[in-house]
């Protein structure tokens, strides 16, 4: 019945498809470590909800709170447009378009799963050794683990506070 290699491969294509129609959603928080030439491995959930094969490309752009943000092209896309969408006359406006567009990177994900962070970035952010990367529904945020854990150690205790704020805001 059919190709036995085409049906093994079938989940994989439907698992893409549906995350191309759905949305991505990006969960979780994994540690590696950068090498020497500043390579970092990309988990696998998260190379598979980006759906993004080995040579595929990504975009490493300047975060905020001390982050760095890893977006898909379409997910940069959408960024874009709400931007675009914003008026150009605002100073505020321009000037995140300036520091986001300029500092931002493509990244191709190498045969074994990883992506060379630019030392500029890099330096930026603070990364050195230990990174956290962590899914943050349509992306990923890269923390220097020192930065992490302070965020942590000073917004854990207010989660409810936070929760609530968020799910109020209009």
């Amino acid at each position: 019945m059919g190709n036995p290699p085409l049906r093994r491969h079938l989940p994989n294509v439907l698992r893409r498809l549906f995350r191309r129609l759905s949305g991505m959603l990006f969960t979780g928080t994994f540690s590696r470590n950068l090498d020497e030439k500043l390579r970092l491995a990309v988990p696998k959930p998260f190379r598979e909800t980006f759906g993004c094969e080995r040579g595929g490309l990504l975009f490493l752009a300047p975060g905020t709170d001390g982050s760095l943000g890893l977006y898909a092209e379409s997910t940069l896309g959408a960024v874009a447009e709400r931007l675009a969408a914003a008026s150009p006359v605002r100073q505020d406006v321009r000037a995140f378009m300036r520091l986001f567009y300029a500092q931002t990177q493509q990244v191709e994900l190498d045969a074994q799963g990883r992506i060379r962070i630019p030392p500029e970035l890099a330096q930026s952010v603070g990364l050195q050794k230990e990174v956290v990367l962590l899914g943050v529904q349509d992306h990923v945020e890269l923390w220097s683990v020192e930065r992490w854990n302070a965020y942590l150690d000073e917004k854990r205790p207010h989660y409810d506070e936070i929760a609530e704020r968020a799910f109020d805001a209009k």
